[in-house]
């Protein structure tokens, strides 16, 4: 292929963006992102202004739980019908519209809870808004990677970010400035009325078609003959048994059948590390380099936001272009790199210049590396598990990152600023090492083409 045959093609992978299915994606993934900040960032505000201790307040981290445990109930979604709604809409349509309704009724109790007298109930409904939305997520999840065609897994991915970081600039930056003109439950019923676009959207697309769901239906097989030959476990209590075997353990068992299954979930907690481990102190490291508060947010956060975007748009499309593997090597090296400016600028000190380059740089590397990671997770799932085995394999990723980070201050304050950022960058090597294993030509560890379909052609 000459160089203007592949530079067409290239052109033409852009045109992914287009779909209405991909455009539906963006608009989930903003309903996504909204529910975050309102029991984080935007929840403290509130109980600030109200004169909760701040002891209280810490205490409200533990709101995030749901979000981290979705993987127990996302069984549920994916086998069990909702009366009325299912038969309605079908059986993802119908989870999305029930649990937008939960998550909008949560929200709006929420708001009508008064922390200052009532902190308990606040945190309730804090929890229940953090339960709908986990729910919510897993149904979105497990929609975009049936509606798609394989060759858009890669937009989905770059287009579910995309909306998500939408959402939470809204519901941080956005319901902040709404608290500075009306009160705060005004600000809660404004946010849970914006869910209705995702509400309205799921009614305008379809129902991903139907697939046949052989593994799960081969375990429920498997556990009717186990149960015909011993007959005191007849009824109610063995048809709970082959349920939970199909459903619940099914997903966890059909993963464990593959070749390297351990080195791949190393990888999907390791191959965005040294990115998270950069970013989890950026602020205090801009303040002791001597920048100010009004420099940080100009450059680091609506710089830097927009750098994030663009890096998403960019690895969507270099996905469609070049392939999924090609496309993880790219954004692996790219990550690690900008962890390296990051050493660069602590050498250089106050370098307004410089500040903007390294921000830039490393929110494009940080959104393609994002955008190539889901569609990577995306591809892992088999279709009769999709649900419960995206929400473990994304729950694993966000525990990993969260624990492994937790540790960065340490590091920082033993090695010093340069150093520390040398070592974010060698903490990236072992993904990449991973990768080149999982991902080597003739590999079992290769994503089936019929997942990665288009994504694996060219690799």
């Amino acid at each position: 292929m000459n160089a203007a045959s592949r530079l067409r093609e290239w052109l033409a992978a852009f045109a992914v963006y287009r779909d209405r299915r991909v455009l539906a994606i963006a608009v989930l993934g903003f309903a996504s992102g909204l529910p975050l900040a309102l029991t984080g960032q935007t929840l403290q505000a509130w109980l600030t202004e109200s004169g909760v201790s701040l002891k209280s307040i810490g205490l409200f981290a533990l709101v995030g739980v749901p979000y981290t445990l979705k993987f127990l109930w996302a069984p549920l979604i994916d086998r069990l019908p909702l009366p009325g709604l299912t038969g309605l809409f079908g059986r993802r349509r119908g989870w999305l519209i029930f649990s937008q309704l939960l998550l909008m009724a949560a929200i709006a109790a929420l708001a009508v809870s008064n922390p200052a007298d009532a902190l308990v109930f606040t945190a309730l409904c804090a929890v229940a808004v953090a339960f709908a939305s986990a729910t919510q997520d897993i149904v979105i999840d497990a929609w975009r990677v049936e509606i798609l065609e394989e060759r858009q897994l890669a937009a989905g991915a770059a287009a579910i970010v995309f909306g998500y970081r939408i959402g939470m600039l809204v519901s941080s930056a956005g319901a902040l400035f709404l608290a500075t003109i009306m009160a705060w439950p005004l600000v809660y019923f404004a946010m849970a009325a914006l869910l209705v676009i995702g509400t309205v959207t799921v009614l305008m697309v379809g129902e991903p078609a139907a697939r046949p769901r052989g593994d799960a239906e081969r375990r429920f097989a498997e556990a009717e003959r186990w149960l015909a030959a011993r007959p005191h476990l007849a009824g109610g209590s063995g048809k709970l048994m082959a349920w939970l075997y199909a459903s619940v353990a099914g997903p966890f068992l059909q993963f464990m059948s593959r070749k390297g299954w351990v080195a791949i979930l190393l990888f999907v907690m390791l191959f965005k590390l040294g990115d998270s481990l950069a970013g989890v102190l950026a602020t205090s490291f801009y303040l002791n380099l001597g920048f100010t508060k009004a420099e940080i947010a100009e450059v680091g956060k609506l710089y830097g936001f927009a750098a994030t975007m663009a890096g998403l748009f960019l690895g969507g499309w270099l996905m469609q272009a070049v392939g999924l593997y090609r496309s993880l090597w790219v954004c692996g090296v790219l990550q690690l790199g900008s962890n390296l400016l990051f050493a660069v600028l602590a050498v250089r000190g106050n370098d307004l210049g410089f500040l903007a380059l390294t921000v830039g740089i490393e929110n494009l590397a940080g959104g393609m590396g994002t955008a190539a990671l889901v569609a990577y997770l995306s591809a892992l799932c088999d279709v009769a598990y999709t649900a419960t085995q995206y929400a473990l394999l994304s729950s694993l990723t966000a525990v990993a990152r969260t624990l492994l980070s937790s540790y960065a201050g340490f590091a920082a304050e033993w090695l010093g600023w340069p150093l520390f950022f040398v070592a974010t960058a060698v903490a990236a090597i072992p993904g990449l090492l991973l990768l080149g294993w999982l991902t080597r030509r003739g590999a079992e560890t290769r994503v089936p083409a019929s997942r990665g379909g288009a994504l694996l052609a060219e690799d």
